[in-house]
């Protein structure tokens, strides 16, 4: 069997294994937070966005077939007051129809004051968490691309730490005739190999529906992201989703915004408001050899997100 055959047949087994699953509540939550500044302003979640884009490799290994060789990416995201998160990777082509990616991902959460249950102080302690990965994506066919990411994620708080394996599967079909095309990933299979106590959890699985579009004779490139696929606990089915698009101005610049149904029915407050919450904005330059792409989001109530891509192509 050759290698985009076995590729394929992995690919739709374990999605296959896997759509009867439930979400749960999970550890090593960070890996939900987006990477790509170009994803994060279309609603954090966008899978089938088809740009040369090294940081779409985390929420699609199967994107990586569309990165150029050689390409060093930087990516840093303010989160909650005290908190950072960043990641960093590197791709190379192999062949005509194979991509490598190396990536590492963290966030700090800061230092915190560590107390007694009589709530005496005895210091301060930090946590953070890591994750490094090894991405590998194949073109099945002339419009069809598998990809899969295997990664290691290590957390630390205080004096307690664990340590999980976790593997993404992605597909994606790009018909580039009429700028079509659509993803399906599942992220995040696996689970801890060593918990903080006895009490082993689940990594945050996700398993994503998208498809993006460009109009014909606008410069209008719409995203729809369905995410959760195999969570019904929802209150509402309009949460499974996201919407958003890209204002392609000229070649080299856009502008993109998105709504996120389920980011702001999580954030409402008992007054009905939610302070824009769901709502993500961004822009970005991307030359041949170098990008620049910016992000807004609020990912707590409490504060906003600015996440930031730099790459480079050798």
């Amino acid at each position: 069997m050759h290698m985009r055959q076995t590729l394929a047949v992995v690919i739709l087994l374990l999605s296959c294994l896997v759509c009867p699953a439930q979400e749960t509540q999970t550890d090593y939550n960070f890996l939900r937070l987006p990477v790509s500044a170009h994803a994060a302003g279309l609603g954090g979640d966008n899978v089938s966005l088809i740009t040369d884009d090294a940081s779409l490799m985390f929420a699609n290994p199967a994107l990586l077939a569309s990165v150029s060789d050689k390409t060093i990416n930087l990516n840093f995201m303010t989160y909650m007051q005290g908190s950072v998160t960043g990641s960093a990777s590197f791709t190379k082509v192999m062949s005509q129809r194979s991509t490598i990616g190396f990536g590492a991902q963290f966030i700090d959460y800061g230092s915190m004051k560590e107390t007694t249950a009589d709530n005496i102080e005895l210091g301060t302690f930090s946590a953070n968490d890591v994750s490094l990965s090894a991405a590998f994506a194949y073109n099945l066919t002339d419009r069809l691309v598998g990809g899969v990411t295997a990664k290691g994620i290590y957390s630390h708080i205080g004096g307690y730490n664990s340590f999980a394996m976790g593997v993404d599967l992605g597909l994606n079909y790009f018909n580039g005739e009429n700028d079509f095309s659509a993803s399906l990933v599942a992220r995040n299979l696996g689970g801890q190999l060593k918990a903080y106590d006895d009490t082993y959890e689940k990594i945050p699985f996700n398993m994503s529906l998208g498809i993006t579009k460009r109009l014909k004779g606008a410069p209008f490139r719409p995203s729809v992201t369905f995410v959760d696929i195999t969570d019904w606990t929802y209150d509402k089915l309009i949460e499974h989703f996201i919407v958003g698009t890209d204002v392609l101005l000229g070649n080299s610049f856009y502008l993109c915004a998105a709504y996120n149904f389920k980011r702001a029915a999580e954030m409402e407050l008992v007054d009905g408001s939610n302070h824009g919450a769901g709502w993500s904005f961004g822009a970005g330059l991307e030359l041949k050899r170098f990008k620049m792409q910016m992000a807004y989001a609020k990912y707590h109530i409490s504060s906003s997100s600015f996440l930031i891509n730099l790459s480079y192509s050798l």
